[in-house]
């Protein structure tokens, strides 16, 4: 097994928002957004902000909107660096006592502030969007807003209800998220290596399935779900918290569906997710092909879990982190210099968390600080995949820079648009580096492409019909470990099929992705991203010019159109299966090109 030690991986610096967790601006900075909190509950009150029946907009509520909505968009803007700050903190060392409770302290701030934004959205969905427009300048900036609220205020609960709703969520969903978060990220694994048991992160253990020795990959795999079985129990008591908390609200919400509840804040319609779904479904066979050619190039008979990520090149090389921010770099120079400066000043600035460690989140994500700026945790183990995996998190940390001169209201993207610029980075990377390549490194590289492909799209699926199925069934009992093992199996058979050995999957997928446990149906989003952001590079290979001339118009405008409108801008139509199956065509010649390839060679 090649050892990670030495790759050079960077730990952020997260001194721009605060020098240490006992910096005394934390401590102001906490005190000040409770102040806040309180006077805008007192000039709420004052003004009547609730929730309305229908009423002619008047000059008072002209001005009331006037003044109540940039004080309450400074009170988000307030509590961001903050959370993003102590977010970071915890993710990389699930251990710190002090961060754990300030962290708790800014849930508290939160359960406080959330009526608030309830009653404003209630507010705001019920006045006269078109009137208001009509006499206000400030309203003219939150067109779409505006009409989202009227959305969401359809399905609010009383106000009485949300309030309540608000003061239990850190007790109760946050909670069991936070349990999840914590348990997984101090989890470790006794390996039994050939050179001896070595004690691993999760991580780490989950990085082994990027090792050539496939009996090195086997044994990371079945340590795995040996950790996992010791956590079964808490994390199915924080799958059941979680889900049967949605289901509950769902419910007196007025949606019929949970999934119908999250298709709205994701600025999408029924006829778009439908239409994407079907063209996923279609393409399950390609995977499949993939899949069996991999195998082929394995030499095995049938792909295991723990051959999803296997190299199929003859190069065990581990990439140095100089040698990933370099490439990146050049990859990004053949878009724009501007993208690749961008890139340059985040490694120089130490926006990145790359060391896998003991006590860190697994996986990766991208998160805002303000002005522009953002973090980029991942773990970085020297593999093509991983190189991807950052262009793919600076493309989150670009479209941030986008948004920089919109305020919170007017940047608030939905998980759908919000993978569109990682994507598009992502793919830029893989296929500038496909331009000079050849024999196996070309093969490398599409099969990189392929396994991100692949999850996106067969992977994710299988999640989507996980959720659905543990939603349905929370909603009349709770579901025990066993049980949850058990779907997730069912559902990976009903996405992967013959493609996988069926007694070599991962029953454990539902305690290892967090996104169970965080915001509902955040699984279908992924691949909106993934096949949205193939569209746009199709565009852009076509017309470069044109398409850089609105791309950044377009990723700033993510929080003030739906997907359909800002598809529109460069001729896609999210409600054609076409569409989606033109996206998807993409993957199909990756894979007829690997499959291709393989069997050439055999």
């Amino acid at each position: 097994m090649a050892s990670t030690e030495s790759l050079g991986s960077p730990r952020w610096d997260l001194t721009p928002l605060f020098s240490s967790t006992d910096d005394p601006r934390l401590r102001v900075e906490l005190d000040a957004a409770r102040d806040r909190i309180s006077q805008l509950r007192l000039r709420m009150d004052a003004l009547g902000v609730r929730r309305l029946t229908p009423t002619p907009i008047t000059a008072e509520l002209i001005a009331a909107f006037e003044e109540i909505t940039p004080e309450w968009i400074a009170l988000q803007e307030a509590i961001h660096p903050v959370s993003a700050y102590l977010h970071g903190v915890v993710s990389t060392d699930a251990g710190d006592e002090v961060a754990q409770a300030l962290a708790s302290e800014l849930r508290s701030l939160g359960a406080l502030a959330e009526p608030l934004s309830t009653r404003f959205i209630a507010w705001a969905g019920t006045l006269d969007a078109e009137g208001l427009l009509s006499r206000s300048e400030l309203a003219r900036g939150y067109l779409y807003p505006l009409r989202a609220a009227a959305e969401q205020a359809e399905h609010q609960m009383s106000e009485a209800e949300e309030e309540l709703q608000s003061l239990l969520r850190p007790a109760a969903i946050t909670a069991w998220a936070r349990l999840h978060s914590d348990l997984t990220s101090l989890l470790v694994a006794v390996v039994p290596l050939p050179g001896g048991d070595q004690t691993m992160s999760i991580s780490a253990v989950r990085n082994l399935g990027h090792d050539p020795d496939r009996s090195t990959r086997e044994i990371g795999y079945r340590a795995e779900l040996a950790a996992w079985d010791t956590v079964a129990l808490p994390l199915a008591a924080a799958m059941n918290g979680v889900k049967g908390w949605q289901c509950v609200l769902n419910r007196r919400r007025g949606y019929s569906t949970d999934v119908g509840a999250s298709i709205p804040r994701n600025s999408i319609d029924a006829d778009t997710l439908d239409a994407m779904q079907a063209a996923v479904v279609e393409s399950f066979p390609d995977f499949r092909r993939y899949l069996k050619a991999k195998a082929r190039r394995l030499g095995v008979n049938r792909l295991a879990w723990y051959d999803l990520h296997a190299p199929v090149a003859n190069d065990s090389r581990l990439i140095p982190w100089s040698d990933a921010e370099q490439f990146v770099v050049h990859q990004f120079r053949r878009y724009s210099d501007s993208l690749a400066a961008f890139a340059e000043r985040a490694f120089r600035e130490r926006w990145i968390d790359a060391e896998p460690r003991s006590g860190k989140e697994d996986g990766g994500y991208c998160v805002g600080i303000g002005h522009g700026d953002s973090r980029i945790l991942m773990n970085y183990d020297g593999s093509v995949n991983q190189i991807a995996t950052l262009a793919h998190e600076l493309g989150h940390a670009y479209h941030n820079q986008c948004l920089k001169g919109r305020d919170a209201w007017q940047r608030r993207t939905p998980s759908t648009l919000a993978e569109t610029a990682s994507i598009f980075c992502e793919t830029l990377a893989t296929e500038g580096a496909l331009v000079d390549a050849s024999g196996e490194d070309r093969l490398a590289l599409i099969e990189a492409s392929l396994q991100r492909d692949l999850l996106v799209v067969v992977d994710i699926h299988s999640r989507f019909l996980f959720e659905k199925a543990v939603l349905e069934r929370r909603a009349s009992r709770e579901l025990s470990a066993p049980e949850f093992c058990e779907l997730m199996e069912e559902c990976q058979d009903l996405t992967y099929g013959d493609g996988l050995d069926p007694a070599a999957r991962h029953r454990y997928m539902w305690a290892v992705k967090g996104h169970y446990y965080g915001p509902l149906f955040y699984n279908y989003p992924y691949t909106f991203g993934l096949l949205f952001g193939l569209g746009l590079y199709s565009r852009y290979r076509s017309e470069p010019d044109a398409f850089r001339g609105g791309y950044d118009d377009l990723l700033s405008s993510t929080g003030l159109a739906d997907a359909a409108e800002l598809g529109r801008r460069f001729d896609i139509d999210t409600r054609s299966v076409e569409f989606w199956r033109s996206s998807l065509d993409v993957c199909r010649g990756w894979i007829d090109e690997f499959a291709g390839a393989v069997d050439g060679a055999a």
